[in-house]
């Protein structure tokens, strides 16, 4: 069974550094052969999406709504869950096995406490802007989210840094004969 990395962040229009640095991490997603899950519409999710379509990857979006068209255009899959944009993020969060953030707003905050309490993996792309730049001075110890230490919060200075954190932490999740 493949890997399965997510990458959250900011939806809307991302700025071209920040579109760049989500095409350069869902092409590393692509090429470790891992499946990559977005929430599936516009901004650093259709970014990540390109990156991973281009490079030849199994690229899934987890909508809100009913609609699979609107979905972006780079999906391989468009799962529609009917349930809007909160509950949408939660069933996101349960189908993966690691978490990349890259930037991100007031949604991907909610994306990153969803993981933190379901025990995915975090690796935050630094640099990135909004929450990713901001997770560091506010965690506990720089890491945890909260007292309970769920998962710690790992930071990488690059795209490829960041896949490569994703891939061995959701390796270590659920060790496959022949990976470990």
């Amino acid at each position: 069974m493949r890997l399965r990395i997510a990458v959250i962040g900011q939806s809307g229009e991302a700025p071209p550094e920040l579109a760049a640095l989500a095409r350069e991490v869902g092409r590393g997603v692509a090429a470790a052969g891992a499946v990559l899950l977005s929430g599936g519409r516009d901004g650093v999710m259709a970014a990540a999406s390109e990156g991973a379509h281009a490079a030849g990857g199994i690229v899934v979006g987890i909508l809100p709504g009913d609609d699979p068209t609107e979905g972006n255009n780079h999906l391989d899959v468009a799962i529609t869950t009917g349930m809007g944009m909160d509950a949408r993020s939660i069933v996101l969060i349960h189908s993966t096995d690691a978490v990349i953030v890259i930037g991100g707003q007031n949604g991907t905050l909610l994306e990153i406490s969803d993981a933190y309490l379901a025990r995915r993996p975090i690796i935050v792309l630094q640099g990135s802007g909004m929450w990713a730049d901001r997770l560091p001075a506010m965690a506990l110890e720089g890491k945890y989210l909260d007292w309970r230490r769920n998962v710690a919060i790992e930071y990488a200075a690059t795209p490829a840094a960041a896949v490569a954190a994703a891939v061995q932490a959701a390796q270590g999740r659920y060790p496959r004969p022949g990976t470990a």
